[in-house]
């Protein structure tokens, strides 16, 4: 049987966040087999024709009305994999069974190669196309730091505060607390004004 290379569809508009995906994809996984559009009505009708190992789609698209594009996607191909670049300062679609893997668009790119490789590896393992979606979340990468972590961390670095990062990440305060707890141990910093300075250092943070 013909195992067929890994597909990924990339809803983003022409900006430097696509060509920086692009330029990721490509280098992480060079046989990929990559569709490209900037308008969302076209989102159903391109996974209704063949399956994805994975669809991206940048959440800060204009015009974009995420409910809808969900239930359209969820009709056609209910076990479609999707990931979007959700940003910080807007709410971030909440996760689930049956909902998408969210990540903020200003994610690492190893973090964002980690969430994506066991759907590609297995889309590229699988004649069948993707196997049902488990909405999981992303791998920690190899920092040691989850992918959570690492938005937790972006939001302290642009000076949010605990019920800042709580409302825009869906967590409550404790939760944020326990993050930024968990940062402040691997880090080996013992402030928050340490911490911010390592994450500039260490290049986790731009």
């Amino acid at each position: 049987m013909t195992v067929s290379p890994p597909a990924v569809l990339l809803v983003a508009a022409p900006s430097l966040l696509r060509q920086g995906l692009l330029g990721l994809l490509r280098q992480r996984w060079p046989q990929l087999l990559l569709t490209l559009t900037a308008d969302a009505t076209q989102v159903a009708a391109l996974v209704a024709r063949r399956p994805f190992g994975a669809l991206v789609l940048d959440g800060a698209l204009p015009g974009l009305a995420l409910p809808r594009l969900l239930a359209q996607v969820r009709q056609v191909r209910p076990a479609q994999r999707l990931l979007v670049l959700a940003d910080a300062r807007q709410p971030a679609p909440p996760e689930g069974p049956g909902l998408p893997l969210v990540l903020p668009r200003h994610v690492l790119p190893q973090a964002l190669a980690a969430a994506l490789a066991p759907w590609l590896e297995d889309a590229a393992n699988s004649a069948s196309g993707p196997a049902a979606v488990r909405p999981a979340r992303a791998p920690a990468v190899a920092t040691g730091f989850s992918p959570r972590e690492l938005e937790v961390l972006r939001l302290v670095v642009d000076d949010y505060c605990n019920r800042e990062i709580a409302g825009h990440l869906y967590l409550s305060v404790r939760t944020v607390e326990s993050h930024r707890r968990a940062l402040l141990q691997k880090s080996g910093a013992r402030t928050l004004v340490g911490l911010v300075a390592w994450a500039l250092r260490a290049g986790m943070v731009t």
